[in-house]
Parts: C-alpha cells; sequence; structure tokens
C-alpha cells in the first residue's frame, strides 16, 4: 500500500506470498514453543487447552511438523530472492532464540517481540524489491512493543500470584512497571506517526499534504486498545482481540480506506 503498488499485479502477488512464508514461519514457532513450555502450559487456564499442552498432539510430532514446514516456508523465501529469504532466516533465528532464551531476560523479552514484528515489515518491502523507510521501522516496531507490553500486563492480571508458575520473567515484572512503560511507548507511538505524517519526505512521495488526516485513527485505535487492557482486562492475545473487537476493526478498516484515498486518489 505504502511502496504505491496496489495495482502491479506481480507485487501484489509476491506480497501474498510472502504472507504465507511468514504465517509458516510462525507456525514453526509456535510449534517449538509449545514443546519446551508444555509443563508450564498444563498449568495455564486457557493455554492448557492447545494441542502440545493438552496431550492432542504428541511432542515428537510436532517438533517433525516444524522441520518440515520451516523448510518448506524456506525454500518458498529462497524462490522470492536472497534479500527476502535473508529477512526470513533472521526472523526465525530470532524467535527460536527468544523461545529458548530470550523470553527469560527481562526488557529483551518484548523488545524481541518488538523486533520479530519489525522484521515482517522489512520482509514485506525486500519481496517486492522496494525500499523499507526509517519510517516504517521505527512506527512498526513502536506498535509492536506497545502490543507486546500489553500482553505482558494481561498475563500478570490474569495469573496474579501463579503468574510465575507460568512464565518465570513475570516475577521481574509490576502492573505499575508496565504501566509506566506502556505510556511511554503509547506516546512515542502516536508522536512518530504523527511525525511522519506530516514529515516533508511523506509529503513529496506521496505528493500530498493530507496525511495527517488519519492521525485519529490511531489515535482511537491506541486509546481503545489501552481500555480494552485495562478496563476490560483483555489483551492476553493481540490477534484476538483485533479481530474479535468491532471498534478496533472498524478503525482499522477506515483508516486503510482513508490512507488508500489519499495516496491513490486525492492530490492536494
Amino acid at each position: 500500500m505504502f511502496a504505491q503498488k496496489l495495482g502491479d499485479g506481480a507485487a501484489v502477488t509476491k506480497a501474498v506470498v510472502a504472507f504465507v512464508v511468514f504465517c509458516a514461519l510462525s507456525g514453526v514457532v509456535y510449534l517449538i514453543n509449545d514443546v519446551l513450555d508444555r509443563e508450564q502450559d498444563r498449568r495455564h487456564p486457557l493455554k492448557a487447552k492447545r494441542p502440545i499442552a493438552s496431550g492432542a498432539l504428541s511432542a515428537s510430532a510436532a517438533v517433525v511438523a516444524a522441520v518440515v514446514l520451516g523448510a518448506a516456508a524456506l525454500a518458498v523465501a529462497f524462490a522470492l530472492g536472497p534479500s527476502f529469504l535473508a529477512v526470513a532466516t533472521a526472523y526465525l533465528l530470532l524467535q527460536l532464540t527468544y523461545s529458548a532464551l530470550l523470553k527469560h531476560i527481562v526488557i529483551l523479552d518484548v523488545l524481541t517481540i518488538a523486533a520479530g514484528f519489525t522484521l515482517r515489515a522489512v520482509a514485506g518491502g525486500a519481496a517486492i524489491n522496494v525500499p523499507v523507510s526509517h519510517w516504517l521501522v521505527l512506527c512498526t516496531t513502536l506498535l509492536a512493543l506497545f502490543l507486546a507490553l500489553g500482553k505482558r500486563r494481561h498475563e500478570l492480571v490474569l495469573l496474579a500470584d501463579t503468574a510465575t508458575e507460568h512464565r518465570r520473567i513475570l516475577e521481574d515484572y509490576s502492573p505499575y512497571l508496565l504501566d509506566q512503560m506502556i505510556s511511554v511507548v503509547t506516546a512515542s507511538t502516536l508522536i512518530a506517526y504523527a511525525f511522519y505524517t506530516i514529515s516533508p519526505e511523506t509529503t513529496q512521495k506521496f505528493d500530498t499534504a493530507l496525511m495527517s488526516l488519519t492521525i485519529p485513527f490511531p489515535l482511537y485505535g491506541i486509546f481503545r486498545y489501552l481500555y480494552l487492557v485495562h478496563q476490560k482486562r483483555q489483551g492476553g492475545n493481540p490477534s484476538d482481540l483485533l479481530l474479535e473487537d468491532r471498534p478496533l476493526l472498524v478503525c482499522i478498516g477506515l483508516w486503510a480506506i482513508a490512507v488508500v484515498l489519499i495516496i491513490y486518489h486525492v492530490k492536494l
């Protein structure tokens, strides 16, 4: 969308294939992570229902599936080009390192989660051979960090006194500490996006100064997400939250429509 290639059939096809590759790589990571965490997951009120933790899927079958899926995904990534393969491989290695080590190190755990989402965005640029701007990296990193901190807070509040039995890293966090971090990241995310929309670089690239009209959408979206995390005690699974909360879906949909109209049709 931001590369101005929505009308380029070849680029759209490559982007879709890249999306599928990263879905597969994410599946690999989740399989390995659930194998490593199966004992802790069995003591979790929600994670105990996962296939490996519940015993519906054996650990050995999960590992075999992960290897096959990972090999297939990297083979397709190779077909999309060396740059995309490099980013995909870096993503897989980073996430496996997270599952084995980094998720147990305070602060580095959430930073690693954010880095994974940033690599996905970078991979999108590599797949269609367009340069990735520093604005995309900055905004993606901050938004992903916002979601990761919200997830940590939800886990801490949901599990209460038994939190450390399910995830050891939670003993290094507190709701107050996470609220402070979330406040910093929330402000940084909104400021970064606002600066992006009004920067001369953006105005020149899209030949319009109207991108600033989209600022209310991320404002509402982030405030809505904070409301759900703090008042409704949700946020444990950001993807479920985004798919199930209608106001958030409408906000994201309207934002996407506004961006497309501004970039592709409206000129100032």
